[in-house]
């Protein structure tokens, strides 16, 4: 079911705030500011310095991870009367590693317009500063903070051969780090973007194993952009036969190297052995 975003109908506007320079605002997203009748905001006391900074006042309404559920009534009851709702974070855009999910979700739900505006977003100027492949990417988000769940996630994104981006906080970076070199191999490109759009930013670029011996002191936000396995867009053209048999050239045995693709191409170990045998004895 289409529905036309600018028909004059009560609104929840998704406005992009700056992640660090307060000149990175559109004008659009100011006059939106001005324009709307109330705000949801992660943290009124971080949006009432960009609404004073720009000499806006609104009244606002803290939305958050913990209370959003609670305020979907809230905002509904905003729009069914006539208004229209503007919805920030503290920095970037809504959604992207933020709250404003369930809000925006419950108002398409209950048929009402959700516009969101194009904008101020961090992972965009780490991937293209990194030096790195930019096309295909693949957004992740923050890793779990948790050790067992982070070695998971990376394990499951180790055979991802699109670039990988990656949120990370700055005293959980050198264990994410140390993960990355085990799992994901210590020779891919990476860069680690601190306090992007600030006048202190800096971008760190190498090996994982460089930055890691680096011993950097990271400080403030971070934004990692990771080589994608390039082995990976190898295997895609080769059989499960041609594969295995690659290893065996190696000096592999037949079972290191069934041991190896299916790790590689996330398959069962006794799939990959049943399918090479029966290739085997064509």
């Amino acid at each position: 079911m289409s529905q036309k975003s600018y028909n004059n109908t009560p609104t929840l506007y998704l406005i992009p705030t700056p992640i660090g320079n307060m000149e990175d605002i559109t004008i659009r997203a100011l006059n939106i500011l001005k324009s709307v009748d109330v705000i949801f905001c992660e943290d009124t006391r971080v949006t009432v310095q960009l609404l004073k900074y720009y000499d806006i006042n609104k009244k606002l309404i803290s939305s958050h991870e913990f209370n959003e559920s609670k305020n979907k009534q809230k905002l509904i009851e905003y729009l069914s009367n006539g208004s229209n709702v503007g919805l920030v974070s503290d920095r970037g855009t809504p959604i992207i590693s933020d709250p404003g999910y369930t809000l925006s979700s419950y108002a398409i739900e209950c048929g009402y317009n959700v516009v969101s505006l194009p904008g101020a977003t961090a992972l965009i100027p780490a991937l293209t500063s990194s030096g790195i492949s930019p096309m295909p990417f693949y957004y992740y988000g923050f890793l779990n903070s948790k050790d067992s769940a982070r070695k998971k996630e990376l394990e499951y994104l180790k055979n991802i051969d699109a670039t990988l981006i990656i949120y990370e906080a700055p005293h959980r970076i050198n264990k994410t780090l140390k993960d990355m070199c085990n799992i994901l191999g210590n020779t891919r490109k990476i860069s680690i973007s601190r306090e992007i759009s600030k006048k202190y930013e800096e971008i760190y670029r190498g090996t994982i194993e460089e930055l890691l011996n680096e011993n950097n002191e990271y400080k403030g936000e971070l934004v990692l952009v990771v080589e994608g396995n390039k082995k990976a867009v190898e295997y895609k053209n080769l059989t499960v036969e041609e594969h295995i048999n690659l290893y065996i050239e190696d000096g592999k045995s037949p079972m290191d190297a069934i041991k190896l693709v299916a790790k590689e191409r996330g398959m069962k170990k006794s799939e990959v052995y049943d399918l090479y045998h029966n290739l085997e004895k064509k």
